[in-house]
């Protein structure tokens, strides 16, 4: 799990070969990005999903996983207040993985929470569980879904 400001993010390009353009990408937002919907930047390879949602309180968001994707998940406006923990030490699934979203869900408790802020990131990898959307007030943010 990584989390910084869009102002340090060439610091990971490296990690993955999309990582510029996903970077790129964000750094050219228009002033009113979208409050929902999907894009498709390069077909499955590279998507990003928009939302303005109201958060929920920290025992309402449920630690997931995603095997597929990475995900980037950039707050616009708002702030985001995410749950970690390592994949490995997840134990309470609540179902089995779902291929077809990519997704499952746990009820093991995040080790750890951190604040994203409007104009930072945090970048999700396939052995990180994460519980988004954690904020009383609204948040605008984009995931992008980066294809491992």
């Amino acid at each position: 799990m990584i989390l910084d400001t869009l102002d340090n993010s060439r610091r990971y390009t490296g990690l993955h070969p999309l990582f510029t353009t996903a970077f790129d990408y964000l750094r050219r937002l228009p002033a009113q990005p979208p409050e929902s919907g999907r894009l498709n930047l390069d077909g499955e390879k590279l998507v990003a999903i928009y939302s303005a949602v109201h958060g929920r309180r920290r025992d309402q968001a449920r630690l997931e996983c995603h095997r597929r994707y990475i995900d980037i998940q950039y707050v616009i406006a708002g702030s985001d207040e995410m749950g970690w923990a390592p994949l490995q030490a997840c134990r309470r699934p609540v179902a089995a993985f779902s291929s077809e979203k990519d997704i499952q869900f746990f009820d093991d408790e995040p080790f750890s929470w951190v604040t994203a802020r409007a104009g930072s990131f945090c970048i999700f990898f396939p052995d990180d569980a994460h519980a988004p959307l954690v904020s009383d007030g609204l948040i605008h943010k984009v995931v992008l879904k980066i294809e491992v």
